[in-house]
């Protein structure tokens, strides 16, 4: 058994009273259930945030959006932005412009900038290669923009280099880390983390953060890589088999911390 096991089944004998979570507070989340069924106090702070590159900014790339006759979208982040760019810019995208969106949910966010009956969408089921046939049916007829962040698309980019396409990156907005000062003197129980940026954000703001007892809730094997990177115990980890969510495996964890369920 590792020194890693050994103490996450150390701190399963303290309660939990409170937990941040680093992300923006939803207006449904399974986390509310929690809360009450535990009698917890759940905090939501987001570790991250996305800001607009600058219009000057962007035209020194000199990359004009309605140069590109097909845009590839891969987040609701890059429509925002891809379509502030071009109010921006005075740019008003042709009828024909195609659009490949990732995923239903990401083309359904389109429908707040185009009309639908007017324009080509594809959609994927949730990454790259399901847009696979469709590209490939335009790849010779269609130029391809990729909006994105400082953080690039690498998924998506690898596809398309790897088949040949002819594509530009267009950095439209950056993700960076928040200011998270206020919390230097509140401490909680457990801290959730989604994303290997949460983590990044958590350093500059504390360069000497210390565990202690603070348990580790982390989702995702780049998020679990990054925390193991700074010598950090993970107490609480999803997805697994037989926990596919962080709310699960919280209430799982819950359940031998806290002892009893608090009546209703």
């Amino acid at each position: 058994m590792s020194t890693n096991t050994k103490n996450a089944i150390t701190g399963r004998s303290k309660k939990v009273t409170n937990i941040l979570i680093s992300q923006p507070k939803p207006g449904r989340s399974p986390y509310f259930d929690l809360a009450e069924k535990y009698g917890i106090q759940v905090d939501w702070r987001p570790f991250i945030h996305v800001e607009p590159v600058a219009e000057r900014e962007f035209r020194k790339n000199r990359i004009r959006p309605d140069d590109f006759t097909a845009i590839i979208l891969t987040s609701k982040n890059s429509i925002d932005h891809f379509f502030r760019m071009c109010e921006d810019m005075r740019i008003q995208m042709p009828q024909t412009t195609k659009y490949f969106c990732l995923s239903e949910a990401i083309a359904n966010y389109l429908q707040k900038f185009i009309v639908y009956r007017k324009r080509k969408v594809c959609v994927g089921k949730r990454t790259i290669s399901d847009l696979a046939t469709a590209l490939k049916k335009n790849k010779e007829t269609e130029k391809f923009l990729l909006p994105c962040s400082n953080l690039g698309a690498k998924p998506v980019t690898e596809y398309l280099d790897a088949n040949g396409f002819e594509y530009q990156e267009a950095m439209m907005y950056r993700t960076v880390s928040s200011d998270l000062s206020d919390l230097a003197e509140i401490t909680y129980d457990v801290l959730v983390f989604f994303s290997p940026l949460g983590i990044k954000s958590l350093y500059e703001n504390f360069p000497d953060f210390e565990q202690n007892e603070t348990r580790m809730a982390i989702y995702g094997k780049s998020t679990s890589q990054a925390v193991e990177e700074h010598g950090l115990t993970i107490n609480i980890q999803a997805p697994m088999p037989d926990v596919p969510s962080m709310s699960m495996a919280l209430d799982n964890y819950l359940k031998e911390a806290n002892g009893p369920l608090r009546k209703r």
